[in-house]
Parts: structure tokens; sequence; C-alpha cells
């Protein structure tokens, strides 16, 4: 009964969400935002902390399972496909911490623990911070450790994606609300063309994905579905094997 009840409550969340989405879609458009940034020439796949802390059950930072073994590991295995296909870079992104001893006189948590439970994810366990088996790295793509929201901040992300020719990310990952969201602003402020992979993305809170997504739409990056960005990631092929 309780799961009838959590299901009603959610699809109402989902029709309020709708239609608060509709009236500031009508605003936005009136007021210039909703603009396409579009695919460049060459995109990256950036996948932020689908490590087993946040994919499989039993740790604080866990998200929604559901929708993660039913859309969002099925989803990037797409992805992945389509990028080691076409040879397009990938960067599997996780997060840990050394000191995890909130009393230490010296920590790499910095005050982040003061908010949430990074203690959780301690570098000793690498089971923990281990990017989940369903999509696991592959020989050629780089798995990249931050500390903080961001897989920008601090970290040498922008200088590999530019050396390599990079112009665009399409990241994917959890949460919605907090790295990928950081990662995509990041990206953008950084000069990357952002895409986020819809199907991709999830969340620990009902509501969160869908608000931050339209948020990010507005805003930030173009939201589209894993089948159109692999139809663009296709085509970009297509354009440069005519070119050669």
């Amino acid at each position: 009964m309780s799961n009838n009840k959590t299901d009603l409550d959610l699809k109402e969340l989902d029709k309020l969400l709708e239609q608060a989405f509709e009236a500031a879609s009508n605003l936005y458009k009136e007021r210039g935002f909703q603009r396409r940034i579009g695919f460049g020439k060459k995109p990256a796949l950036v996948s932020v902390d689908l490590a087993n802390a946040w994919t499989r059950p039993g740790n604080p930072f866990t998200c929604d399972q559901q929708k993660m073994d039913e859309e969002i590991m099925p989803a990037m295995q797409q992805l992945l496909k389509c990028f080691r296909a076409q040879n397009f870079p990938v960067v599997h992104v996780t997060t840990a911490y050394e000191v995890t001893n909130r009393g230490a006189d010296f920590t790499d948590m910095g005050l982040w623990h003061c908010k949430i439970p990074v203690e959780a994810v301690n570098l000793k366990d690498k089971e923990l911070w281990a990017i989940d088996s369903r999509i696991a790295p592959i020989d050629g793509e780089y798995t990249l450790l931050k500390k903080r929201a961001s897989a920008f901040h601090g970290t040498e992300l922008a200088g590999i994606l530019r050396s390599n020719g990079v112009d665009t990310i399409v990241v994917t990952g959890v949460t919605a609300c907090a790295c990928v969201r950081e990662t995509i602003c990041d990206g953008l402020a950084e000069g990357f063309r952002t895409i986020a992979a819809k199907e991709a993305i999830g969340d620990r809170v009902p509501g969160a994905v869908a608000w931050n997504l339209f948020d990010i739409d507005a805003k930030f990056a173009d939201v589209l579905s894993t089948s159109d960005c692999i139809s663009a990631i296709d085509m970009l092929k297509n354009d440069t094997t005519a070119e050669q």
C-alpha cells in the first residue's frame, strides 16, 4: 500500500513540475533563454560519479536504484558503445578522500564534510569509488579522481580535453542537483559546448532530476535524449569521413 501511495505522490509531483515548467518555459522564451549550443567537431563523454558508492545500494550517496538499474546504466552502455565505436574520448569521474577523520588537523575533504558525509567515500576502500562494473573503463579511457562537486574544479580535466582537441562534452552521471550540474556549468565556463544526456542522469531526491535538467537546458547546456546524442555523434563521424 505504501508503494502505491509513493507512486501516486510521484505522479502528482511530476504533474506539478510539468505545469511549472510550461509556465517557466514561456517566460524564458520571451526573454531569450533556452538557446541551443549544439555539438562541435569533437565530443568527449564525461561520466560523473557513476561509481559504486552512488550506483549500488547501502551507501549514504546511493541514488534512485530503480532509475539507476533500468534507465541510467542502459543509457550509459549505449553512449559508451557509441563513443568507443567512433573513437571519441571517454572520461570516468569519481570522488574519494584520503584523510576521512573529521577531527584531523589536516584533511583533503576541505569543508564539504561540514555539509555532507563525504567521509563515507574513503580512498582506502577502492570498491566504493571504483566505477560501476557495468560501465567499467577500458584501455584508452581516463579515470579522474575529484575532491569537489565539479569535475573541473581543481582538476586536470579542462587541460586534458583541450590538448586532445575536444570542443564538446556530453555529461552523464549523478547527481543532477550537484556534481552533474556543477560540471556542466564549469564546462561551459571553460569554453566547451555542453550537452546533458537526459536518461543517463540521476539523483537521490524525487523531482531533482526533472527540475535541474529543465533549468540546465534553459541556461547552461542542451538537454538531449540518449538517442539524439548518439545520432548527433554518428553524424560527426559521417562528416569526418566525408571530409577525408
